[in-house]
C-alpha cells in the first residue's frame, strides 16, 4: 500500500513523499516554546494561541497514527535575484508570482487523500497546507523528505529548496521513514546574504527582521533602519533560499500554474504604487499577495521607492502623501524624504 501510495503522489504531481508518526519529534514543544517566549514571532500571535496544538501533532488529532508528507516544486526558471539590482522595479518571493499555493496545494492533497480512501475504505484522513496549526517543517524531516538547513527552511538533495509542504493526517498505520539529517555542513551562504540580518544563530530565525515577515504580516509602519535595508523587496524574500548550493539538485516544477506571469516577475514600482483597493484585488485575484490588502502592499511598495535612490519615482510616491491608511502616509513621506535627499 505504501508504494503504491507513493507511486500514485508522484503520478499526481507531488515530487516527494514520505512518512513519520505524529509524535516523531518530540522536541517540538520546547522548540516552539523557547521561539514564542523570546518573543521572536513578533505580531504572529496565532502561533502562541495554537501552541498546544502546533507543538504536539498528536494533539491535533489523537486518531491520527501516521502523517504523510508530500513535497510539490515550484523552482523558478529566472534568477530571483537578478531584480535586486534593478531599483525601480519591485522584488516579489517567487511563491506569489501566481497561483495560491494554497490551493493549487491542497487540490492536489485531496486526489490523493481520495485515493487512499478508495483503496482502504476504513481509513480517515485530514489534509492540511499551512494554515491549519501542523510544524510541516519538523514533521517533514522526519519523514524523510528534507531536513531544515541553517536558514530553518526544509532542503533536500533531491529537489533543492524551491517546494511547498502538504501533510495528510491518517488513521492507517505506515511504516515510517528513516529521519533525515543536516547536511548543510560549514556553509553560511544563507545567514551571510540575509540583509536585515534575521538568524541571530544558524537553525535559527528571528522573524521580526526578516522581510517576509514585515511585508506579509506586520501591521503598520515597519522600523527605519529595517525598512532601508528591504530594498526593493515589496512581498516576501528569496535571498536565503536563492544562494543555497542544493540548489543545483533543484527539479523543475510541473504545474504551470505555480510558474511565474511575466508581470509579477520584476514589475515597476510606479505601476504598483497607483493601485487602488478595486485594482489592486483584480491584479492579484487567485494570488496570495490579496491576502495582505492593498494598503500593506502599497506600503511595502513605498518604502521600495524610498529605497531606489531614483528622484524619478516622486511623482509615483507623492499621491501617497495623503493616503488614509496611516502606514502608506508614513511610508510616502519616508520615501520623499529618501528622494530628495538624493
Amino acid at each position: 500500500m505504501k508504494a503504491r501510495l507513493e507511486a500514485y503522489a508522484i503520478e499526481a504531481g507531488f515530487a516527494s513523499m514520505g512518512i513519520c508518526r505524529p509524535d516523531a519529534v518530540p522536541e517540538l514543544p520546547d522548540r516552539l516554546r523557547t521561539f514564542i517566549d523570546a518573543g521572536m514571532h513578533g505580531q504572529m500571535g496565532w502561533l502562541a494561541d495554537r501552541m498546544h496544538w502546533r507543538a504536539d501533532p498528536a494533539a491535533l488529532w489523537p486518531e491520527a497514527k501516521s502523517v504523510i508528507m508530500l513535497a510539490e516544486t515550484y523552482t523558478p526558471q529566472h534568477d530571483p535575484m537578478a531584480v535586486l539590482a534593478e531599483p525601480d522595479r519591485a522584488a516579489i518571493s517567487v511563491y506569489a508570482q501566481n497561483k495560491d499555493y494554497h490551493d493549487v496545494v491542497k487540490k492536489r492533497l485531496k486526489k490523493v487523500g481520495r485515493w487512499l480512501i478508495e483503496q482502504a475504505p476504513e481509513a480517515e484522513i485530514k489534509v492540511f497546507v499551512d494554515t491549519a496549526p501542523v510544524m510541516e517543517k519538523p514533521l517533514a524531516q522526519a519523514a524523510g523528505l528534507g531536513w531544515q538547513g541553517k536558514h530553518t527552511n526544509l532542503l533536500s538533495r533531491d529537489l533543492g529548496n524551491w517546494f511547498f509542504l502538504g501533510a495528510i493526517f491518517t488513521t492507517l498505520d505506515f511504516e515510517p521513514d528513516a529521519p533525515q539529517v543536516s547536511h548543510c555542513g560549514s556553509c553560511t551562504a544563507c545567514l551571510d546574504v540575509c540583509p536585515t540580518g534575521a538568524f541571530p544563530l544558524p537553525y535559527r530565525l528571528d522573524a521580526r527582521r526578516c522581510i517576509s515577515y514585515l511585508t506579509i504580516e506586520h501591521r503598520g509602519p515597519v522600523d527605519p533602519d529595517l525598512r532601508a535595508r528591504m530594498g526593493n523587496r515589496i512581498y516576501g524574500c528569496d535571498d536565503c533560499l536563492a544562494v543555497c548550493p542544493w540548489n543545483k539538485f533543484a527539479v523543475a516544477g510541473r504545474d504551470a500554474r505555480l510558474a511565474a506571469r511575466d508581470d509579477l516577475i520584476a514589475p515597476p514600482l510606479a505601476e504598483l504604487a497607483a493601485l487602488d483597493d478595486a485594482g489592486f484585488r483584480a491584479r492579484f485575484s487567485g494570488s496570495p499577495i490579496k491576502r495582505i490588502g492593498r494598503d500593506r502592499f502599497v506600503r511595502n511598495v513605498a518604502y521600495a521607492i524610498g529605497n531606489s535612490g531614483d528622484p524619478r519615482l516622486i511623482a509615483a510616491v507623492s499621491p501617497l502623501l495623503d493616503d488614509p491608511d496611516p502606514a502608506v502616509a508614513d511610508a510616502a513621506h519616508w520615501a520623499m524624504s529618501r528622494l530628495k535627499e538624493d
